[in-house]
């Protein structure tokens, strides 16, 4: 890591994806490094501590089952209408539905019908696991972890 930010490598491990895949993102625009973006081959991207949330919070739609064209349509929405702050958000996942719960309103992101069994993503606990990974990732006095935070 350096100290403003994450390289591929790292962010990929401690996000728990593979390289491969968190260079398909960047490529295709579901997220693009905010700190150093590739400029040509041999460049490298750098990942703030927010972009490491936004990736660990795209795993985890992916891995409820969530179709990777859903989850580009809840992102797309999320960052260009939302007005809540990724790491406060709540999602609620029916099916191959995104709803962003916004006080007592729950929004399709995804614009899609059908019925489905409700789970509940708080972002809050993919936070969570995403500091815990980091600490198992070679910073074991948080030192390392409050910097991220502070970009």
């Amino acid at each position: 890591m350096s100290e403003l930010g994450f390289s591929g490598t790292k962010a990929a491990s401690v996000v728990g994806i593979s390289y491969r895949q968190l260079d398909y993102w960047a490529r295709t625009d579901l997220i693009r490094p905010s700190l150093t973006d590739a400029t040509g081959s041999g460049s490298r991207r750098t990942y703030s501590y927010r972009d490491l949330l936004e990736l660990r919070v795209i795993k985890s739609l992916l891995d409820a089952g969530i179709k990777l064209e859903s989850v580009r349509k809840a992102f797309t929405y999320l960052r260009e209408q939302a007005d809540t702050d990724i790491a406060t958000a709540t999602l609620v996942i029916s099916g191959n539905d995104v709803l962003l719960c916004d006080g007592e309103m729950l929004i399709d992101i995804v614009r899609r019908g059908g019925q489905g069994v409700l789970n509940v993503l708080a972002i809050g606990s993919v936070k969570t696991d995403l500091d815990a990974s980091l600490l198992h990732f070679g910073d074991p006095d948080g030192a390392l972890l409050a910097a991220a935070q502070a970009v």
